[in-house]
């Protein structure tokens, strides 16, 4: 029986050894994932930053339960070589307890994108942003600037963008500013027709356009752009950063007008932008959508559903929405799609879902793997 005893805490040991390494080197979508503390990683609808041969995840720093969504501490980052193995580095964006300051614990931090400045050595973060206890009324992003990819970043403001200017592609026609607007818009029979011509466009002109789901994007050239979800989440905007990626310039674009996208994910993959996104159901997954165009203000054309799997797969993108994509350095057009699949009972608890993203006949596909690991990616 001894020797039995023995034999067993042998076994375990070799399995804590060797077997617990080898899987701590593979990326396990839907899993809880530890950092190297063992600690469950808290980096919600992020975003990757890579810089001096580290991986940098900011994220949302979630709370427990249905009220997760307020942001109590702030923006998370964590620091990688390898896109497995994870560090954290602490909350490099806090919330400041001050009634003064629009950054308030309990106001709405979401979508942190962080992207650096050669020109000024800097780290621009920009986020999207709601005022506390207005729930999604407010529609803004939010800038904030580091000396460091860890941070601490200093909160510089939150702004709804494009105050009393139009968009480049708006026909002239369509540039009018109602004198009122009507409550039930939604319940007009034309309402999306109006939509697509961009009436809202002309509602938020006085004020600044909504911002809401967002990402960054820094092409070849350097030129930075800002894409969100606007006019009510039914149109997304295209908008050139200035070149220190500070603040707006007055060249900003209206795309996919009126298609209800968020979530917006964009990569460069042979000459040409693509779009992951997805519809707006709340918390609720629902089916991925592919875009791509030949230049980034568009137009875009619409590619459908990147994934490959069983219709219950497909209507819910593997139970995920997309964050971001990861260029893999090092591999040529080896690409990382990044999701979450939101608990909405407990934010803190939504899961990553991160995927190879291949590329088939010039559209972009997502395949599930139960595990995978991202050395072992090919380069295409």
């Amino acid at each position: 029986m001894q020797y039995k005893n023995i034999f067993k805490t042998w076994l375990i040991l070799f399995f804590i050894s060797f077997i617990t390494p080898l899987l701590a080197q593979n990326i396990t979508p839907g899993t809880v994932w530890l950092d190297t503390d063992g600690k469950p990683i808290n980096a919600h609808g992020g975003g990757i930053l890579y810089q001096k041969g580290k991986y940098y995840w900011y994220g949302e720093f979630k709370g427990q339960g249905p009220n997760g969504a307020k942001a109590m501490d702030g923006v998370s980052c964590y620091s990688s070589k390898d896109l497995v193995r994870w560090k954290n580095e602490g909350i490099v964006l806090k919330m400041v307890p001050d009634t003064n300051i629009m950054l308030q614990p309990g106001c709405i931090v979401e979508r942190p994108k962080v992207i650096y400045s050669a020109k000024t050595d800097k780290y621009i973060m920009w986020f999207h942003h709601e005022l506390k206890d207005q729930g999604y009324k407010a529609a803004m992003t939010g800038l904030a600037i580091a000396d460091k990819a860890t941070g601490p970043f200093q909160y510089i403001k939150s702004i709804r963008p494009h105050q009393n200017i139009w968009p480049i592609n708006l026909p002239q026609q369509s540039r009018v500013v109602p004198s009122s607007f009507p409550a039930n818009f939604r319940q007009l029979p034309n309402w999306k027709e109006r939509v697509e011509e961009g009436v809202l466009v002309g509602r938020d002109f006085n004020t600044g356009q909504m911002s809401r789901d967002m990402t960054l994007f820094v092409d070849d050239d350097g030129t930075g752009y800002h894409i969100a979800s606007s006019e009510d989440n039914q149109t997304l905007h295209v908008s050139k950063l200035s070149d220190d990626y500070q603040s707006f310039t007055n060249e900003y674009y209206r795309i996919l007008n009126g298609q209800s996208n968020e979530a917006p994910a964009v990569i460069k993959h042979e000459g040409k932008y693509y779009m992951i996104a997805s519809g707006t159901t709340g918390w609720k997954p629902n089916p991925g959508r592919s875009f791509v165009a030949d230049k980034i203000t568009g137009p875009w054309q619409i590619l459908g559903d990147p994934v490959i799997g069983t219709e219950a797969d497909k209507a819910t993108t593997f139970q995920s929405q997309s964050t971001f994509i990861i260029p893999v350095q090092g591999k040529k057009n080896s690409y990382v799609y990044m999701g979450d699949r939101w608990n909405a009972d407990n934010l803190g608890d939504s899961r990553y879902i991160w995927l190879p993203l291949t590329f088939e006949n010039n559209k972009p596909q997502l395949k599930w793997l139960n595990s995978w690991n991202p050395k072992k990616m090919p380069s295409n």
